[in-house]
């Protein structure tokens, strides 16, 4: 890697990571409708699919690709598919709806109508089960957490791996900054992905965080939640046709 030309790398790394395009977009939309959390978990899973793609560009993959109209068509629809499919999870997801709060009194004045050995002993047995059941939840929130931020992750991982004009996009842009004398092309295009995936996660990262802050003030409840999976649906359309179309 060439030390001189350093500093205008990272300088174009983050012009074109702020620039507003489909991972940004799509980051942004998200973090508004489930939050910084959500929206950090996707940056991971963009920024594991700039390595992917940095991989790719030092295997020769990226430049059969571009050599190859049909591989590179396939990619592009399979890629386009997979928006559309993200586009319709969101359009369908469903939005909690606030609980009653009357089942809860009219529980509290059944129990408050037992006799006292009852009550003692429904006690202690209500105890034991509700313990049993806030475990059981608190394990299976645990597990749905795990499982959500996961799938969080993979859509963001499969979409940028199933974009050719990414790939396309790391094979002009990375060997620009290589000298051409360097014994080690490779690691030095290795170098310069993993800086420019590390500037993406952070600059993602604030993007969810400022957008998460935002969805507290925008999501005042389910309808509101509609409204954002909506847009965030439009979104993904909007990218896959344009991946179509361009």
């Amino acid at each position: 890697m060439d030390l001189a030309l350093f500093p205008y790398f990272l300088v174009s790394s983050i012009l074109l990571t702020l620039a507003p395009g489909p991972d940004n977009l799509y980051l942004l939309t998200k973090s508004l409708a489930d939050g910084a959390k959500a929206g950090i978990t996707l940056a991971a899973g963009l920024c594991s699919g700039i390595v992917f793609h940095t991989c790719l560009v030092i295997l020769g993959v990226a430049a059969l690709v571009k050599s190859s109209p049909i591989a590179f068509a396939a990619l592009k629809y399979v890629g386009a598919a997979y928006l559309f499919y993200l586009a319709y999870g969101a359009f369908t997801a469903k939005v909690a709806e606030p609980q009653p709060t009357e089942a809860a009194a009219g529980q509290a004045t059944a129990a408050d109508s037992n006799s006292t050995t009852n009550n003692t002993t429904n006690s202690v047995s209500s105890n034991e089960t509700s313990s049993q059941a806030s475990n059981g939840k608190s394990s299976s929130q645990t597990s749905n957490g795990e499982s959500s931020a996961l799938s969080i992750y993979r859509k963001g991982l499969i979409m940028n791996i199933l974009n050719p004009k990414v790939l396309l996009f790391f094979l002009a842009f990375l060997p620009q900054f290589v000298d051409p004398n360097n014994e080690s092309p490779g690691l030095a295009i290795a170098m310069l992905g993993a800086v420019f995936s590390l500037q993406a996660f952070i600059l993602f990262s604030i993007i969810a965080l400022c957008a998460g802050k935002l969805r507290g003030f925008l999501n005042q409840g389910p309808k509101s939640q509609r409204m954002l999976n909506r847009i965030q649906g439009v979104v993904l359309l909007g990218i896959g046709g344009l991946l179509l179309v361009f």
